[in-house]
């Protein structure tokens, strides 16, 4: 069995943070990006911004070969 790991996405609006959460959990990105939009704006903006810059910087990029696998 193939192990599932956490990466962004091909399918990015701005650099695949979202999409990769989206794909890593089998959900629908529009979600993803909605949760992320409300906390963002719910949080007076910093803390969901400086939390999409540190999961850029962490996440991997995804590869398609990998992800046809």
């Amino acid at each position: 069995m193939a192990e599932k790991k956490l990466t962004r996405s091909t399918n990015k609006v701005l650099a695949g943070v979202c999409g990769g959460i989206a794909e890593y959990f089998e959900i629908d990105p529009t979600l993803v990006r909605v949760a992320y939009a409300a906390l963002t704006i719910f949080s007076a903006g910093f803390p969901g911004i400086l939390l999409y810059i540190i999961m850029l910087i962490l996440m991997p990029q995804g590869n398609d070969f990998e992800q046809l696998n």
